[in-house]
């Protein structure tokens, strides 16, 4: 038996080594790979799942890269793409959960939900006769339950104040269009504001759009907010920066061990050639937003002010499957107009060690000193018109540090804010106040003036942590968060009743970074 099973083996390893043999060359890499795959497949003692197994392999292919190649099944591809995308297939509404119900917030503008009369407040219990309401289910299977193809149907179940018992709605699913940008408002006379969320495929038509908005308004100088700007995609970036710069600067080159240097120049066609520009950026600004904000620093165009951004420059190119699968492979590194290359420092296949460098920044005291951050000379670009001094080597410095606050939020006020104590306030006193704050106030303007947070929904929020075993050590940390407390509570307010401008409107004038560049803007050169 034993000579049989022998045989048997034999012949398997030999019909492998067979079919590698028609595919690929004696030597060749490829021909191993396959070789393994085939004989795990034909061999092994267990059944096995082929298509993990090919991409187990693949993810343990990439690992070994860069920290930023990456392989993504067919269902985190489609997740990942859908924001960058400019829209996804849903009902339409902006919505929150408040004691394991839907409640929401806003529905979109002309979306379907608000087409058959859905309403800001209106709870959602039944979705086609299942009930999600308490019922503990997860938000990501709400998501995937009120989500469906462009077309198909929904039937919802809705409890609405003041009404008795549940009415039905059918809400015929739409494309709906995801924003990238967070904000557009004037912040001062003259000044605007635009903050960018990430940058996508539509984020430059609605750049553009806010950018007529706030010239209509009487805009000259612009602040464009970065700060959290995880990037996005390239050409977003140079599309933007090309309204900045004169005819033939350049943007940002590219350059890879098979990819040629390609370079990006401003077109001289931009509608901000003139008036001041300042860029704010902070740790967590990265890849697109950095390629913005070095066109803008390096061509002397406008200040940068802040901290010193993530430091992502590698150019991925995406490969597509027929399975719908993908790797984001690096393929080349950028470069800012100066030939500043800023990728901060990274050791192929250690990801985790990458991962932690905004923490070894926390510690090791960058965040709250310029002083702690020192560059190599080896480093030093210069600006092509003023010819300051610039580094590579890890992302890019501000012309103004801005220190990380660290007394900006007490410890109690991070405690009510992490058991989403402050958050849930918030939306049951919408709930409870929308029409009469609607009533008294007409614009944001009324209520940005004469909104003061009620000392009930404070002692609401006292109350409920409190219960939770969640107490302010003194009387003097109490008094210490009310203020920025309140200001939250109340830009929260304005958002549930207006839109997310409304609610930076009232946040970013506790903002240090944002108040620094207000001030810069306020000296005439």
């Amino acid at each position: 038996m034993r000579k049989v099973l022998t045989a048997v083996m034999l012949l398997l390893a030999m019909q492998v080594t067979a079919q590698i043999r028609l595919n690929f060359g004696e030597d060749s890499p490829l021909r191993k790979l396959q070789m393994a795959e085939l004989a795990i497949l034909n061999m092994y003692v267990d059944s096995v799942d082929e298509q993990k197994l090919v991409e187990d392999g693949i993810r343990g292919m990439i690992e070994k890269l860069d920290p930023h190649s990456a392989y993504s099944t067919a269902k985190e591809t489609k997740a990942m793409n859908e924001p960058l995308q400019g829209s996804f297939e849903g009902i339409g509404v902006q919505f929150n959960m408040i004691e394991d119900t839907l409640m929401v917030i806003q529905p979109v503008t002309n979306g379907p939900s608000e087409k058959v009369g859905i309403i800001a407040g209106d709870r959602i219990v039944l979705v086609n006769d299942t009930a999600i309401a308490g019922v503990k289910m997860s938000k990501e299977e709400i998501m995937r339950r009120l989500r469906g193809k462009k077309g198909t149907k929904v039937r919802l179940g809705i409890v609405r104040r003041g009404i008795s018992g549940i009415q039905n709605f059918t809400v015929v699913r739409d494309k709906i269009p995801v924003k990238t940008l967070d904000a557009v408002y004037m912040i001062r006379p003259e000044v605007g504001y635009i903050r960018i969320g990430s940058f996508g495929a539509t984020t430059y038509d609605e750049f553009m759009e806010g950018v007529s908005t706030l010239k209509a308004q009487g805009m000259r100088d612009l602040i464009l907010d970065l700060q959290e700007n995880g990037g996005g995609y390239m050409q977003a970036a140079v599309m933007i920066a090309n309204e900045f710069l004169q005819q033939n600067d350049l943007i940002v080159y590219t350059e890879g061990r098979r990819i040629s240097r390609q370079e990006f120049r401003a077109r001289g066609n931009g509608k901000l050639l003139d008036g001041k520009v300042i860029v704010l950026v902070n740790e967590y600004s990265a890849s697109a937003s950095e390629i913005v904000t070095g066109a803008i620093q390096d061509q002397d165009r406008g200040q940068v002010v802040g901290r010193r951004t993530f430091g992502k420059g590698l150019v991925q190119r995406p490969i597509d499957f027929p399975d719908g699968s993908m790797i984001r492979l690096t393929v080349a590194h950028y470069y800012t107009p100066a030939g500043r290359c800023i990728q901060k420092p990274y050791v192929k296949g250690e990801s985790k060690e990458y991962a932690e460098d905004i923490e070894k920044r926390f510690k090791h005291g960058e965040l709250y000193s310029a002083d702690s951050i020192h560059f190599a000379d080896s480093l030093k670009c210069y600006t092509l018109r003023k010819h300051r001094p610039v580094y590579g080597g890890g992302g890019i410095m501000p012309d103004f540090f801005v220190p990380l606050d660290t007394t900006q939020y007490t410890r109690f006020h991070r405690q009510l804010a992490a058991k989403s104590i402050i958050i849930n306030a918030n939306l049951r006193y919408i709930d409870r106040n929308r029409k009469e704050l609607k009533k008294q106030y007409q614009t944001f303007e009324d209520f940005k003036k004469g909104f003061e947070v009620p000392k009930s929904l404070i002692d609401e929020m006292l109350a409920e942590a409190e219960k939770q075993k969640i107490k302010p050590v003194d009387d003097a940390e109490l008094q210490r968060t009310l203020p920025r407390l309140k200001s939250q509570l109340k830009a929260l307010v304005a958002r549930d009743l207006w839109d997310m401008s409304e609610y930076f409107a009232i946040i970013n004038e506790d903002s240090d970074i944002v108040n620094k560049a207000i001030s810069l803007l306020g000296n005439k050169e």
